[in-house]
């Protein structure tokens, strides 16, 4: 397995998905829908920026 499912991060940060593609835009991820792939490192920064944030 390489990382997760924006689906899968959004669940684990209880929020909702369009928020974390949001997110995603923010920090260039390359995720265009709820099913996309996630990389472990990508994860680790989404993370770290919605704790930052929140």
């Amino acid at each position: 397995m390489k990382g997760l499912r924006v689906l899968e991060l959004s669940e684990a940060l209880n929020i909702d998905s369009a928020d974390l593609l949001a997110i995603c835009t923010i920090l260039k991820c390359k995720a265009s829908s709820r099913l996309s792939m996630l990389s472990f490192e990508e994860c680790k920064k989404i993370t770290d920026y919605y704790e930052k944030n929140n």
